[in-house]
């Protein structure tokens, strides 16, 4: 892309709407950027700003949600994804990803579309053996599409947790996902001197956008949460397929 063409206003716009949909939600970023950046960048370009951009949107999120931390939670599920993440990256030799995505998508639709049809499911009751196989899946879808939180988001909403204690859960499985990511990305030699450029470009449309959608979240009460995590999961079903 010409760093000096019109299409930096949309690039921008892609930025600050997919931080402002992850600093509000806690995830989403790559699927609400992607959305536009994939007409204006090349697939890698994408891929890598993604996960560059999303360490960032991710971990400051965490970092202003550290006092919350619990990580007692959050260990089986980083554990889990640590070892699905290399098996995922893996199958992308063998497998079609627009066949896992089209799959996953649907498995995303249904769920959400069920959950905002009726009333809130009974929190399920889990350990920490259940809770690192969800992780370890997460890793593994990770590694195939990119969506590094998705499982983990939908499994924290089963397990009945508050918002603040799901956020502290599957953003800080969504950073550590995305490191695995950079490395191997790093290690591939996709990092170019014009993503670097865009990079920088974007950096405080992602700032801003994050900013504002962490004080939108203090606004949210629990059903409204769970209403925009399931909506977006429900536009990601719908993209994913598509």
């Amino acid at each position: 892309m010409d760093e000096f063409s019109l299409q930096i206003p949309l690039f921008l716009l892609a930025t600050f709407a997919g931080a402002l949909v992850a600093g509000l939600s806690g995830f989403a970023f790559g699927l609400v950027a992607a959305s536009i950046w994939l007409y204006i960048l090349d697939p890698v370009q994408a891929a890598t700003l993604i996960v560059a951009f999303g360490l960032i949107v991710q971990g400051y999120s965490v970092w202003k949600l550290r006092r919350a931390l619990d990580w007692r939670k959050l260990w089986p599920f980083v554990l889990g994804a640590a070892l699905g993440v290399p098996l995922g990256v893996g199958i992308l030799t063998w497998t079609n990803p627009a066949h896992v995505r089209a799959a996953v998508g649907l498995l995303l639709v249904l769920y959400s579309a069920y959950a905002l049809l009726r009333p809130a499911i009974p929190p399920v009751k889990a350990g920490a053996t259940a809770d690192a196989a969800i992780g370890f899946l997460n890793g593994v879808l990770g590694g195939i599409t990119g969506l590094a939180g998705i499982l983990v988001t939908i499994w924290c909403g089963l397990r009945g947790w508050p918002k603040d204690v799901q956020r502290t859960v599957f953003q800080p499985v969504a950073v550590a996902i995305f490191l695995m990511s950079a490395v191997w990305i790093g290690a591939a030699g996709a990092i170019t001197a014009a993503t670097i450029k865009l990079f920088l470009i974007g950096l405080p449309a992602l700032l801003a956008g994050t900013w504002l959608g962490l004080k939108l979240f203090g606004r949210l009460d629990e059903s409204s949460f769970r209403k925009v995590v399931l909506a977006l999961l429900l536009i990601s079903g719908v993209v994913l397929i598509i």
